[in-house]
């Protein structure tokens, strides 16, 4: 078992003696705290902190990282408060541990809710100093290698965690050397007889490939001395998850993927990397576009070296990966590898920084700064968990934008992903993009060497349809975002419109509500405020008539018409069809401006126009209460969708040429529908933008001139 004199022996070897002595105190406090507390396993408590420290000190981290990750159990596990760590330890040390412990103290309705909330907080105390997030991760680490002593059921819910979430931010955070373990550890734990049988075939397979492996090292060093490369070889055993990962989302067998013979390369600079390519390449044939510059476009974590594949000796793929130790640290320890050089450049005296790790810092920082600005737009604790886990993805695409910048974006992203990675107010105004100089729909998927050009105006804004295509957290949390508040001052707007035309009726108007009528309205609704209220009324959660008779009521008026049935909703709502997402127009009968119409209020999605002759209407006459009177404003400029169905002859040209009489008539097409009715004839259905049953009439009359059209109508 692991003793706090074999931690010190390790942290000592690069940490300053008083450091030490620090890290010594926090672990005779914590053991104190953990007096009498047990593991499951029926170890000591101290021990598992002990070893978060030491998996910490082995990446050499702070003293203020082992302090917090000794002490990090002891705010949730123990009577000790955070004030007391702050005075004993200092601010650092306590905002720390308070970033790891998790919400123990609150009640949550469900798992799902109480981790979520847990993940915010981390998440949010990792913004602030990423080294809470180093503690997690080792934290998490230690507990995947304990997990054995835990029932079956809670074995895999944490090993399913630790693969849709911990691996991943290790991964977006460049700490490869825990983020290998915890897929090893939590596959193993997952899928038991997967990983029992991969081990099974790695280990009958080995003995052959030693010999192959060597031959290639064998090779490669010699070619290496020749042309007077210094550097290291090192053969590179793929991990059990990553095999198995390879063969499920390729559809591979296990030959195919272990047959790969992988070997790193770590040699002094940049320079000499690209010189152990040309190398490399003279001595076996590469594959062609299979060569990879990490090193002049870092990963998003900060990752860089040069990679390539060969055909080796008897045809079998050779996998190399180029880079220099620094590189490679980066690559092991990520955003860890800042502390790790921080430490030793000041034992020697010196704060000399390197631009590898300032990268990777900064691109740290740029992603946290992305997870701020999504905690702030999401609803609730939730959608953010939801939003991360999206955002956490190891596959980019490198676009360039106009002026020459280089942007990494996950792949599958589209314009809008983009426009909304250099900025909110980009994305938010997005109204067209050009890629490569040729404008492109804003759903078009991007590639690897793309110049992108975003098109923004003034009056652009977000589509709710772009939620079906982006694939970035941030552009789908700033959309949902943006939509969430378009609606909700748009409901408010219909509140208000709704609750007048129902004051109307007892020669009231929403002025002549003073404080104590809305106070008295608020209360019977129990709303906070009145937004609140006309949003409610807008979103069809309560009815206007309802609330304008609470407010007669209470102020004891009685309308000359109140008795008369007829003259009830007998003040028509004008519909002006720039209401945005509150006034709906219904999909079953496509009604346009001049169409005699109804409303339909409906909870949470505000009123549905309905043609008073759809046949759906009469399925709600039991709901009498939720009609509306609606008319249409007089003056209505916009375009409106309308179905109309045709039978045409089986002409050749016949399509292009009602597609060319609608376009002529001023008239877009927003999708078409071909149906063969038999040998003679087929049946289009059209749904086509027009601004009302006059500009529809023309159309119609259009069409009716083309001599293969037979039968022509509407819907």
């Amino acid at each position: 078992m692991l003793t706090i004199n074999e931690l010190s022996k390790t942290i000592g070897t690069y940490l300053q003696p008083e450091q030490v002595d620090k890290v010594q105190l926090a672990y005779q406090f914590s053991a104190e705290a953990h007096q009498g507390q047990k593991r499951i396993s029926g170890e000591p408590y101290i021990h598992h902190p002990l070893e978060v420290a030491y998996i910490l000190g082995d990446m050499r981290m702070d003293y203020q990282t082992l302090a917090a990750a000794i002490l990090h159990d002891v705010i949730e596990d123990t009577q000790t408060v955070k004030t007391e760590i702050r005075k004993k330890f200092g601010k650092g040390v306590a905002e720390l541990v308070d970033g790891v412990s998790k919400l123990d103290k609150v009640k949550f309705e469900s798992f799902e809710e109480a981790q979520a909330n847990n993940f915010q907080k981390m998440l949010m105390a990792m913004s602030a100093d990423i080294r809470v997030i180093l503690v997690k991760l080792a934290d998490r680490l230690h507990n995947m290698r304990t997990l054995g002593a835990l029932e079956s059921e809670k074995r895999i819910r944490i090993a399913k965690e630790t693969l849709d979430i911990y691996a991943p931010i290790a991964l977006r955070l460049g700490v490869n050397s825990i983020r290998l373990e915890l897929e090893e550890l939590g596959f193993a734990t997952l899928y038991p007889l997967r990983y029992r049988i991969l081990n099974e075939q790695i280990n009958k397979a080995r003995g052959h490939r030693k010999e192959v492996i060597t031959k290639i090292r064998t090779a490669l060093k010699r070619r290496m001395r020749q042309e007077k490369i210094p550097g290291q070889i090192f053969g590179r055993e793929k991990h059990l998850y990553g095999i198995y990962k390879k063969m499920r989302d390729q559809n591979l067998s296990f030959s195919d993927v272990y047959d790969v013979y992988a070997f790193r390369i770590i040699v002094d600079d940049v320079d000499t990397c690209y010189r152990t390519v040309g190398t490399v390449h003279n001595l076996y044939k590469p594959v062609p576009e299979k060569f990879k510059d990490y090193i002049a476009i870092p990963k998003t974590n900060g990752y860089q070296s040069l990679h390539t594949a060969l055909f080796g000796p008897y045809g079998v793929p050779i996998e190399i990966q180029i880079r220099t130790k620094e590189m490679n640290d980066v690559a092991e320890t990520g955003i860890a590898a800042h502390w790790l050089y921080k430490t030793q450049n000041i034992a020697k005296g010196s704060v000399k920084g390197n631009k590898d790790r300032t990268d990777t810092q900064r691109r740290a920082k740029e992603w946290l700064r992305n997870i701020l600005e999504m905690n702030k737009t999401a609803g609730n604790p939730e959608e953010f968990f939801e939003n991360v886990k999206m955002d956490l993805f190891p596959d980019e695409v490198y676009i360039f934008t106009p002026k020459g910048k280089i942007m990494a974006l996950p792949s599958g992203s589209t314009t809008i992903d983009f426009a909304y990675a250099i900025h909110t107010d980009i994305g938010n105004k997005c109204v067209g993009a050009r890629v490569n100089r040729k404008l492109v729909p804003l759903g078009t998927q991007l590639t690897n060497g793309q110049t992108v050009e975003i098109i923004s105006a003034s009056s652009g804004k977000p589509n709710p349809a772009w939620l079906s295509f982006v694939v970035t957290a941030k552009a789908r949390s700033q959309i949902r975002h943006f939509l969430k508040n378009l609606k909700n001052s748009e409901a408010i707007a219909l509140g208000k419109r709704l609750l007048n035309r129902e004051l109307e009726f007892f020669s009231l108007t929403y002025q002549d509500i003073d404080d104590n009528d809305m106070k008295y309205l608020l209360k019977e609704n129990k709303d906070s405020n009145e937004d609140d209220l006309f949003q409610d009324i807008g979103l069809g959660n309560k009815m206007a008539p309802l609330i304008a008779r609470q407010l007669v009521v209470s102020k004891k008026i009685v309308s000359n018409n109140e008795n008369d049935s007829s003259s009830k909703n007998i003040i028509p709502l004008s519909i002006k069809g720039t209401e945005g997402m509150v006034v709906k127009f219904s999909k079953c009968c496509y009604p346009i401006p001049g169409d005699p119409i109804h409303g339909f209020v409906t909870a949470g999605r505000g009123i549905v126009i309905h043609r008073q002759i759809c046949k759906n209407i009469a399925k709600y006459q039991k709901q009498q209460e939720k009609w509306i009177n609606v008319e249409w404003e007089s003056s209505n400029e916009g375009e409106y969708q309308v179905k109309i169905h045709m039978n045409v002859n089986n002409q050749r040209g016949v399509l292009a040429t009602v597609a060319a009489t609608i376009a002529d008539a001023d008239a877009n097409i927003n999708s078409v529908e071909m149906k063969e009715r038999d040998d003679r004839q087929t049946s289009l259905r059209f749904i086509v933008e027009v601004k009302n049953r006059d500009h529809l009439a023309k159309v119609i009359r259009k069409i009716r001139l083309i001599k293969n059209v037979s039968q022509i109508d509407r819907n």
